[in-house]
């Protein structure tokens, strides 16, 4: 199975290209740590040795996940237009079935604190399902960063 992820940022917003990178990571990110499961009646062992429960990171993965992580987390940054089409790819991946992350920024170093919705991650999951919402030709109109 062929297996990525890819991340959304608003083109609208301007954002600084640290900004962007930033927003990106924690939209990957948020991906995983938001399946996290409660680490009660869990035994994780690192090297023989029974690790903290409270800080372990128990995160269920399906098949495409599992392939992501264990292979070559292929990443493709791309841009949308507004807040319109975030928020449009995020439901389709949901409807989807897709792992997706939407990202609210806080507003604390830019957008004057107001927070504001900058990214999405779509995936990881199959290429083709991915395509069909931001690849050439998909749901989402998208450009390459």
């Amino acid at each position: 199975m062929e297996v990525k992820q890819v991340l959304l940022y608003r083109r609208d917003l301007k954002m600084r290209k640290g900004k962007i990178a930033a927003q990106c990571a924690h939209a990957s990110l948020a991906v995983f740590l938001r399946r996290r499961l409660p680490p009660a009646g869990v035994e994780v062992r690192r090297d023989g040795v029974i690790l903290d429960p409270e800080r372990a990171l128990v995160i269920p993965m399906d098949e495409a996940m599992a392939a992501w992580v264990t292979t070559r987390f292929t990443k493709i940054v791309l841009s949308v237009e507004d807040e319109v089409a975030l928020v449009e790819a995020h439901r389709l991946a949901v409807e989807a079935g897709l792992p997706c992350a939407l990202i609210r920024d806080a507003g604390h170093t830019e957008f004057h604190g107001v927070p504001t919705l900058t990214t999405c991650a779509l995936g990881p999951g199959p290429v083709e399902v991915i395509d069909a919402i931001s690849g050439p030709g998909g749901a989402i109109a998208t450009k390459l960063a």
